[in-house]
């Protein structure tokens, strides 16, 4: 396996690159096996409490996560997409690692779903900590389950996020 060079994450609300996003999801699975077209990928990342990273390998969209930082389950992993020809290479590794900082900083918990489906998704997550804790059944599409995961520090009572205690 080649290493990859200059990884970058940023944020950004920029709708050109969304819609580069968008494409990108909506033409790789677990989205097409689900049935979510561009118009579906599209609308992930509209909404309040979203913040959005892209991942840049050699200054190209490489992945991306959309993150809820709001609301009973703040601190979710609403979408995590790795390029089809570039799984496998450690991108979506250091996307967990990132959003596991960024989410530490305001709740101690993470959650995430993955399909039942995607077996090396789900392989990546466990292996990164998180712990099943049930199943959404017909949660996105009828006949399609989803595993919520959870990964934690602690209960939200009492949390003090690392740099915030006095």
């Amino acid at each position: 396996m080649q290493p990859l060079n200059d990884i970058v994450i940023k944020q950004t609300t920029d709708i050109q690159v969304f819609d580069i996003c968008a494409a990108k999801m909506s033409a790789s699975d677990p989205w097409i096996t689900l049935g979510m077209d561009y118009n579906h990928c599209i609308n992930a990342f509209n909404g309040p409490s979203k913040e959005v990273y892209v991942v840049y390998c050699d200054n190209k969209i490489a992945g991306f996560s959309i993150l809820q930082d709001s609301g009973s389950f703040k601190g979710y992993i609403q979408t995590l997409f790795v390029d089809k020809d570039l799984r496998g290479k450690g991108i979506g590794k250091k996307i967990l690692q990132f959003c596991e900082k960024r989410i530490q900083s305001v709740s101690p918990n993470i959650f995430i779903c993955v399909s039942t489906f995607n077996k090396d998704a789900l392989k990546l997550y466990e292996a990164f900590g998180f712990i099943q804790v049930g199943t959404l059944t017909n949660f996105i599409r009828n006949g399609y389950d989803e595993i919520l995961l959870r990964k934690t520090i602690g209960p939200i009572i009492g949390y003090m996020p690392a740099g915030k205690q006095d």
